[in-house]
């Protein structure tokens, strides 16, 4: 069966993610958009990832975490120890959400069959980065700009990308 697997991440001009197993910014609109989309589905992180979220696990979602860590087990997850074990353990019906962070999201690009992008207007110092992506292996369905409020100094857009299917 082939899984809904979607990649949903806020990205900066730099494909700067995040520094010190934190947001670079907060945006109120993309994390209610976050929770609007995420929310009812399964979703899918690493144990970093897992750990810099304010309210844990995540409320009204499936957490899949992935640990390295034979055994480990985090209370109220779903636990996988390898890339392929998480996608097993991904929804059969409904969409599956990646959430990161930087090594989840390069071993997770190869597979996904959607990109859920906030693309922030302003580069960031970062010490995790998405990795670049193909223009050639995705095509743009959705743009909108985003809606900023007085706490932040840049613009942003939500942009949707499906994988180009291959032709055979």
């Amino acid at each position: 069966m082939n899984k809904k697997l979607s990649i949903i991440v806020a990205v900066a001009k730099n494909n700067a993610i995040g520094k010190d197993n934190k947001l670079l910014w907060h945006i109120s609109d993309d994390l209610k958009r976050f929770k609007k989309l995420t929310t009812g589905n399964t979703i899918v992180m690493g144990k970093n990832t897992y750990f810099s979220l304010p309210f844990r696990p995540l409320p009204k979602r499936t957490n899949v975490v992935i640990t390295d860590i034979p055994g480990e087990i985090i209370e109220g997850c779903v636990m996988a120890y390898t890339i392929e074990e998480a996608i097993n353990k991904c929804d059969d019906v409904n969409e599956n959400f990646i959430i990161g962070g930087a090594s989840i999201y390069r071993q997770f690009l190869p597979v996904a069959d959607k990109l859920y992008l906030t693309k922030v207007d302003k580069d960031f110092e970062a010490d995790c980065f998405f990795p670049e992506i193909n223009p050639e292996e995705w095509e743009l369905i959705s743009s909108e700009s985003g809606t900023a409020d007085d706490s932040i100094d840049f613009s942003f857009s939500y942009l949707i990308y499906k994988r180009i299917e291959k032709v055979k």
